[in-house]
């Protein structure tokens, strides 16, 4: 039943495999893609992994830094291999713990794993397992408890049901009657001497005569105090107003902005450079940097150790011993645990994980990737022995960050510059197509990646395929005016660097990016950047037509746009639109998203979850961040800043 079931440790040495009866195929690719996708993915917060028509499953093994995997067919369901892969993990350790404690990888080659006979006894023992189990049998309409009830019995059970309460509500009643009966007689003489509190009754004849007197200095002292009461209440204090804000571009009076008029002289061209005041784009991007100071992180790790002072202490309360025995042993023991020889365990990092999973929620990373996170980070660090003089708290959290960073890092580098190049040497335009939901930024952006392209030295082609939103092809008419006078035709023999091609509204956006690209190639452009309308993931029929406008034209490269304000939101965006771009794809390998353009990145301070739940998700990288609204507002993401900033308390 099983196909294969391999052993190796983390350093890439198989250390004992079996391989099923008939089964010819080499198990090797469905493991490396296990470790490519999972385990060095940071994903192995769920144990099974599907790879073509294989089911796997697996478990790792932290003390020994082992993984264990098996592999069998999908379209089985084998309820024994749970078992049969902890079976084979405690009892491969127990045997060679001796081995395995020496992790020499030379050492560990030379070891002969003779484990053949022991496995065949684990997996027989699954199966009969499972089989002495057996499925449960349907009970019989007469054998269930819906067959003995009629109409009147129903009828009944509801007016007894009903009869059953009040009368357990009286049986209360008369107990909390009853209860006073119990109280001790000196109690209750002196609560039944004030049974009023705003009367006289039940009070001493000296305790009457000082409530009057102290009602008589009330009146007659607070008077005075009283009076602004009955009279006109003093007038509020004003609130500060708000600063008017002036704009450094902005001039010295509101007339001049209003363009309205049409005798006001436009806007001077010849001068956009100089008043945008836009740096040099030449080469890679710069990264998106995030600043955290020293003393931030002092402060950190002392609320760290004072969280952990409680936690210390109840450890140490719970787990007392005798006098008798103190001796040497309580020394020790204080000694053992300073040195970190004791192995984590799920309940050690439970209370950690949940404060972790908490803070990863507040700074918007999607909840069930938070979740999925945890989990991967738990089974990252069961079983392990924790450093020297090191927490459980600080354990983690290191775990926690170096697991984000891997998330961040991108299995693939996304070069346009160097994609760019090769296209233009094939003698053919790249293509990067825009998509996303509605409001994101995505001809912002694409005017921004068009101002960093002409900056190094490439033409661009912008297709005007939102034939939808009114004002979408003015807008990039707008931007090509713009760019066109940041970089003069007269540069560049004459030519303008940008040029719009757009058939205005209504069309079919397919078609014109057909159109766009076969024009790019006639007139040897090297960029084609085509804008797409905004559509909601929900939206079938708008996300039909973008998934036909990939599957025709084929771009190089297709970025979704998404904004870092976004939190649960992101995990629903991507999976649709990976969804629908599949199911509506014709070919067997269907073009899904390649990167993600992350806007607005300058509005949300250290709440960068946004980028963690969107990697996760499609395990591809962020090609592009916003970081503002002019052209030189773009960055790349530098995967160790954004952690920083989402692991500050």
């Amino acid at each position: 039943m099983l196909d294969f079931f391999t052993i190796f440790s983390k350093g890439g040495i198989v250390l004992w495999c079996f391989q099923g009866a008939g089964v010819t195929e080499s198990f090797t690719g469905p493991v490396n893609a296990l470790i490519r996708s999972v385990i060095l993915q940071e994903r192995s917060g769920n144990n099974s992994y599907t790879h073509e028509a294989l089911s796997l499953k697996y478990k790792l093994d932290n003390e020994f830094e082992l993984v264990f995997v098996v592999g069998f067919q999908k379209i089985l369901t084998l309820t024994y291999v749970d078992k049969l892969i902890n079976d084979v993990q405690l009892h491969f350790r127990d045997r060679y713990k001796n081995e395995l404690d020496k992790k020499v990888s030379l050492k560990l080659l030379n070891s002969n794993f003779e484990f053949e006979n022991d496995f065949t006894m684990l997996l027989r023992e699954a199966e009969d397992s499972n089989k002495a189990r057996g499925p449960v049998s349907m009970r019989s309409f007469t054998e269930s408890q819906k067959s003995q009830k009629t109409v009147k019995s129903m009828i009944e059970t509801k007016g007894g049901d009903r009869s059953k309460e009040q009368g357990s509500k009286k049986n209360k009643n008369a107990k909390k009657e009853a209860e006073p009966e119990k109280v001790d007689p000196g109690k209750n003489a002196s609560a039944s001497q004030k049974p009023v509190e705003n009367g006289n009754q039940g009070l001493t004849p000296e305790e009457v005569i000082q409530k009057k007197r102290e009602e008589f200095f009330r009146k007659r002292m607070g008077g005075n105090v009283e009076k602004p009461r009955s009279g006109k209440s003093p007038k509020p204090q004003k609130p500060k107003e708000k600063q008017r804000r002036v704009w450094d571009m902005g001039g010295s009076s509101p007339k001049a902005l209003d363009y309205s008029d049409p005798n006001s002289p436009d806007i001077p061209i010849e001068s956009a450079r100089d008043e945008m005041q836009l740096n040099s784009m030449k080469g890679d991007l710069l990264s998106v940097d995030y600043e955290s100071s020293e003393e931030e992180e002092g402060v950190e790790e002392e609320e760290e150790e004072e969280e952990e002072q409680p936690e210390r202490m109840k450890v140490a309360d719970t787990k007392r011993v005798p006098k008798k025995g103190v001796g040497f042993g309580g020394m020790f023991g204080m000694l053992k645990g300073l040195v970190g020889a004791k192995s984590l365990s799920r309940e050690d990092m439970e209370p950690v994980l949940d404060k972790m999973r908490d803070h990863l929620i507040a700074k918007n990373v999607a909840a069930e990737i938070s979740i999925q996170l945890c989990d991967s980070v738990a089974k990252k660090l069961e079983g392990k022995v924790m450093g020297t003089f090191t927490t459980v708290a600080s354990t983690v959290k290191q775990a926690l960050q170096e697991s984000l960073v891997q998330i961040l890092q991108p299995k693939r580098r996304v070069d346009i510059l160097r994609d760019v190049l090769e296209a233009r040497s094939q003698r053919r335009p790249f293509i990067v197509t825009f998509c996303g939901v509605n409001g994101v930024g995505k001809s912002t952006n694409l005017a921004k990646i068009s101002f960093w392209l002409i900056e190094n030295g490439f033409t661009v082609l912008i297709a005007a395929c939102d034939t939808f939103r009114a004002g979408a092809v003015e807008q990039l008419r707008t931007h090509q005016r713009r760019l066109n006078s940041l970089h003069p035709p007269e540069q560049h023999g004459g030519r303008p660097v940008v040029q719009l091609y757009e058939k205005g509204y209504g069309k079919d956006a397919a078609g014109i990016a057909m159109e766009a690209i076969a024009y790019a190639r006639n007139q040897a452009f090297d960029v084609v950047l085509v804008d797409t309308a905004g559509r909601m993931q929900d939206n079938a029929p708008l996300m039909t037509a973008l998934a036909k406008l990939i599957a025709v034209n084929m771009p190089d490269l297709v970025l979704f746009v998404g904004e870092a304000l976004v939190g649960n939101e992101a995990v629903d965006q991507l999976v649709k639109f990976n969804q629908a771009l599949a199911d509506h794809s014709m070919s067997d390998k269907p073009r899904l998203i390649d990167g993600i353009v992350l806007t607005k990145f300058d509005t949300i301070d250290d709440k960068v979850g946004a980028a963690i739940s969107m990697t996760y998700i499609t395990g591809q990288p962020i090609v592009f961040v916003g970081t503002g609204q002019t052209y030189n507002d773009l960055r790349s993401l530098n995967a160790r800043a954004v952690v920083s900033a989402l692991m500050k308390a």
